[in-house]
């Protein structure tokens, strides 16, 4: 027990003791917060005489159940392996597989990603007979999800429906929600909506998970959308026999919302739970007290706090925070590669422990072409992941099918591919089919004698289509994945036409190929070891096992988070390039928060909704606050927008940080244009030019610039208000300037 508090702050040990009423953790970025949960584990099992199935732990990735399962493992040893500690989404699937007969659904039901629902939605709206511009896909995908993170189902959604665009919505989600159940699929809301309806509709389940899981806790619970809300009391339960109920959270660090998170559910926790325990945990043990200072000074100008906190650490101060202005895009990204040579060099850093962070994906591209040139090792978190490669997804297509055979999104997704005669006139008679006898498109495939419109090519190759599958069904009745890969690569003849292949990118395919074969391995080989153990298998609660189900399950969970780079994985590691939302819950010693330009970061989107603006806000304060040592703050005077330069002014969560915290590479912090009386400004403004005052250059041409000095126009481009000159003032790279902005002055 001793060891279970020993290092505690007085805070961490109040919140591993609390017992009783509900608890809510507040706890600052840094803060110690997994620790804390992971001795409040420890010390129900140590002291309270808890059993490890009576727990259940919730949390949002993968990458942060693993990281908590093992360190539960230290502290207590092999028969953590009997408690919950997984994601929402993992604990909710494990729940339906066993109760899915009380839905009527088959245990072995298929679960679609976002490519599978998308596609399943072009069909629904190819059928409608919708204009995919104006009312695409993906539109659709966004407002279903929506309305599943409300627990709003179609019949609902047609009944609130108050316009043409919301009865286009409901009738788009009804058709889609039964082409899913007709398939035996779930979508990824539907695992946590259906589990919830699961409970509501039949009390007597409920009530046998409550009493199960007596001791709740739910990670990142500012996170939480409504549904996953829901789905928290439903398993707490009310009155007497209530589980003990947990939450962590900081809503400091809600940036979900576009995800349906609400940042109600944490301010208001105390309203909802009456009789609940606030804790807070302020001590940082991550970053110097200067990074703190920025965070809070910041974070202050939010009002949607709940529980309000100031960050301090007893580390010290640390270095000052270093700002650089870069006249565009790719001169910001130069800035940044010399300052990383420079850390790694000193040995202050390493590349693999240094970060790069941007509001939106697009801004990685200056970053990438410099760090190519330098011959900087770097990793994209967010680019075209391993299970998103087109010939992973058709393989895992074919494996899907032999889980379910139901599936008409994965049927038709490969039922030509690799090419066998398949044309679009046999799918849609076949599709004809399926609608005629109302069942699925992979059953109508295996009618297909009964589709008279199909050529005899399309036929022979449906066939064959079906018979590989049935095959390879049979053997996932008792075959390992891997195995079952083996097969239906080898029988499809998918990995002989890459072989074949003239396109040099097919080799890379091939690779991905027998990657996936060896992960379908690894995963079997780790259900093994897992499994081997007897307390586990007494448990009750080996769930995965080395068959085809399990595998997908497996595959369906991954997420982006679980996809950053080891920076152990070679010697020095790699650079990280990430958003900041997927920033969330990691930590660097270097990092760059770049792009801090009004409309950039915040993005313009959120300047004018206030709640828009504090969700902007806290994704500043997650960014500041994964750095430990070294903080960084860049910005551009002008971006490349579709070919052309925009003018952007200095963010204004720049003008939040003290001013003291700063040490910016430029004599002065960097202007900022007043756009109204709300909005702070420091520095002088950017005096704009008429288009008469323009100066009118020619290459060659000597100039003087306030800044720079004396220099000479080597390019130019644009002409009027959009004039750029590209000028070399003999101390490097000669820049571009945009002239109705730059002092710049003929001589």
């Amino acid at each position: 027990m001793n060891d279970l508090l020993t290092g505690l702050n007085e805070p961490q040990r109040q919140a591993v003791e609390h017992s009783g009423s509900p608890l809510l953790i507040v706890a600052g970025a840094g803060s110690g917060k997994t620790r804390v949960l992971t001795h409040r584990i420890g010390h129900l099992l140590a002291e309270r005489g808890a059993h490890p199935g009576e727990i259940l732990a919730i949390t949002f990735t993968n990458k942060a159940a693993a990281e908590m399962r093992e360190r539960v493992d230290a502290l207590v040893g092999p028969r953590s392996r009997a408690m919950w500690v997984l994601t929402f989404h993992s604990a909710c699937l494990r729940i339906l597989r066993r109760e899915a007969h009380r839905l009527g659904w088959k245990s072995s039901f298929t679960i679609y990603d976002t490519d599978d629902a998308r596609r399943l939605l072009t069909q629904i709206v190819k059928d409608l007979g919708l204009d995919s511009k104006k009312q695409s896909p993906r539109w659709f995908a966004a407002e279903i999800s929506r309305l599943k993170n409300e627990l709003i189902g179609p019949e609902q959604a047609a009944a609130k429906a108050d316009d043409a665009r919301g009865k286009l919505v409901a009738d788009v989600y009804a058709q889609y929600d039964e082409r899913l159940r007709l398939a035996q699929a779930v979508d990824f809301d539907d695992i946590i909506g259906s589990t919830v309806h699961l409970f509501q509709a039949f009390p007597e389940v409920a009530k046998s998970y409550r009493m199960r899981f007596r001791h709740v806790m739910v990670d990142e619970y500012q996170d939480t959308n409504h549904a996953q809300y829901t789905l928290v009391r439903e398993l707490v339960g009310t009155g007497d026999d209530r589980a003990e109920l947990c939450v962590v959270g900081d809503a400091d660090q809600s940036i979900y919302a576009f995800r349906g998170a609400t940042i109600r559910n944490i301010i208001e926790f105390e309203r909802d739970f009456p009789d609940a325990k606030t804790i807070l945990l302020e001590q940082n043990y991550r970053s110097t007290q200067t990074i703190l200072d920025a965070a809070n000074g910041v974070i202050r100008n939010n009002t949607e706090r709940g529980r309000e906190k100031r960050l301090w650490s007893d580390e010290g101060p640390g270095g000052r925070i270093l700002g650089h202005t870069g006249d565009n895009e790719h001169d910001e990204a130069a800035w940044v590669a010399n300052r990383i040579d420079e850390l790694v060099d000193a040995g202050e850093t390493s590349f693999g422990d240094s970060a790069i962070f941007y509001r939106t994906n697009a801004q990685s591209r200056a970053f990438e072409e410099v760090f190519v040139r330098r011959g900087i090792p770097y990793k994209v978190v967010g680019g075209v992941r391993f299970y998103e490669r087109r010939e992973v997804r058709d393989m895992l297509a074919y494996l899907k099918l032999t889980a379910n055979p139901d599936d008409t999104v994965s049927a038709m997704r490969v039922v030509n591919t690799p090419k066998r005669g398949v044309g679009d006139r046999a799918v849609a008679e076949v599709e004809a089919l399926a609608a005629r006898l109302r069942i699925s498109f992979p059953a109508a495939l295996h009618r297909i004698d009964e589709a008279p419109g199909v050529s005899g090519r399309a036929r022979t190759g449906i066939k064959r289509f079906c018979e590989i599958l049935d095959e390879a069904t049979a053997l996932a009745q008792t075959a390992p994945p891997e195995e079952v890969l083996d097969k239906l690569i080898a029988d499809t003849g998918y990995l002989e036409g890459l072989e074949q292949s003239t396109d040099p990118r097919d080799e890379g395919r091939v690779e991905n190929l027998q990657e996936l074969v060896a992960v379908a391995h690894e995963f079997t080989e780790a259900v093994v070891r897992g499994t081997t153990d007897a307390e586990f298998e007494e448990t009750g609660e080996a769930d995965l096992t080395a068959d085809v189900p399990s595998f997908l399950e497996h595959v369906a969970l991954v997420s982006d988070a679980d996809s950053i780079p080891d920076p152990e994985a070679e010697e020095g590691g790699v650079v990280t390039l990430m958003t900041l939302h997927t920033a969330k819950g990691l930590e660097f010693d270097t990092v760059f928060l770049t792009g801090l330009d009004d409309g950039l970061f915040p993005h313009e989107r959120s300047m004018n909704k206030p709640g828009d603006m504090e969700e902007e806000r806290r994704l500043a304060y997650v960014g500041l606050t994964r750095a430990r040592k070294h903080l960084h703050l860049t910005r551009a005077g002008t971006r490349n927008i579709f070919g052309q330069p925009e003018y952007y002014a200095a963010s204004r969560f720049l003008a939040e940080i003290p001013g003291d915290l700063i040490e910016w590479s430029e004599s002065a912090p960097p202007p900022r244009v007043v756009k109204s009386k709300s909005t702070a400004n420091f520095g002088s403004p950017i005096v704009m030019r008429n288009a008469a005052d323009i100066p009118s250059l020619d290459v060659g041409d000597r100039v003087t610039h306030d800044k720079w000095g004396l220099g000479r126009v080597v390019e130019l481009k644009g002409s009027g208000p959009r004039a750029q000159a590209r000028i070399d003032f003999g101390d490097g790279e000669p820049k571009w300037v945009i002239l109705r902005l730059a002092p710049v002055s003929k001589l």
